[in-house]
């Protein structure tokens, strides 16, 4: 028996003695199978080829990142505070040196993940860690591979995971689509890690808003301004996205406010009578 792992998203499956027939989350109209097919690898075969890096971005949070890319190359970051470490999304690879350089630096208090294309192989670092994975239970469908001990879903809009970070649903991209407040970012300024929730631009001047990013589906206008409103309550300078070097470190949150008008200006004028 294996846990399969999807080689497109990297979603790890509930043990089976063959590969899945199919891989739901790419099917999902947010993801997409790619025209070749569908292809299945394990994590000890990804364990053979690849290794993870590792980037600090700013005192206290760190970065990690598959090489050479695997899945959709989303990077994990972890959280480092007093109260303990949380690891902010999920990366497929789990390995021995990343399981030693984790343990380190005082191992993990929990894991959150931003959406389902990112919980990858979350039930390895739970157990590997024995860290709790905290999701949106409005996102509970998209588990391929369920686990009471180390999945906790929770409901409503906001949930404090240790002190001074915060879980907050934002929806749009997933129902659940969550981001993660750290208070104690950008020098004490505050930081949100957003996943592609809020996806941070190559420009680092402007984030974006989608249902789908690689299938090029736009979200509503009313929906992006109520995003954006609900970043506007929280107090942040920079915000951290899903991918190497997405991230703005001054004026994030004013750099999201002038984003969505940008969205919501155009999309409105496309749909004028």
């Amino acid at each position: 028996m294996s846990h399969f792992i999807c080689t497109t998203c990297a979603t790890q499956f509930a043990a089976a003695v063959a590969p899945p027939p199919r891989c739901p989350i790419c099917e999902d109209e947010r993801q997409y199978v790619p025209a070749r097919g569908q292809g299945w690898t394990t994590l000890e075969a990804l364990r053979r080829g690849h290794a993870n890096t590792w980037r600090q971005v700013e005192l206290g949070l760190l970065a990690l990142r598959s090489v050479p890319a695997l899945g959709i190359d989303q990077r994990a970051l972890l959280v480092r505070t007093p109260a303990g470490n949380v690891l902010w999304d999920c990366i497929g690879l789990l390995d021995e040196a990343t399981i030693a350089l984790v343990n380190g630096l005082g191992g993990l208090a929990g894991i959150a993940i931003s959406h389902p294309h990112y919980y990858s192989t979350m039930v390895e670092w739970s157990r590997a860690f024995n860290a709790p994975v905290w999701l949106h239970a409005a996102d509970q469908a998209h588990v391929m591979r369920p686990d009471a001990a180390a999945l906790r879903f929770w409901d409503g809009e906001a949930t404090p995971l240790l002190p001074g970070l915060t879980l907050h649903r934002l929806g749009g991209h997933f129902a659940g689509g969550t981001v993660l407040h750290w208070a104690a970012g950008a020098a004490g300024q505050g930081a949100l890690l957003s996943g592609d929730i809020i996806q941070v631009l190559p420009d680092r001047r402007h984030v974006g808003f989608m249902r789908s990013y690689p299938c090029l589906i736009p979200l509503p206008p009313a929906e992006v301004r109520r995003i954006a409103a609900r970043c506007a309550g929280l107090e942040f300078e920079a915000i951290y996205g899903a991918f190497h070097e997405r991230e703005i470190t001054r004026g994030a949150q004013a750099a999201i406010a002038r984003s969505a008008e940008r969205y919501c200006a155009w999309v409105e004028r496309m749909v004028e009578p």
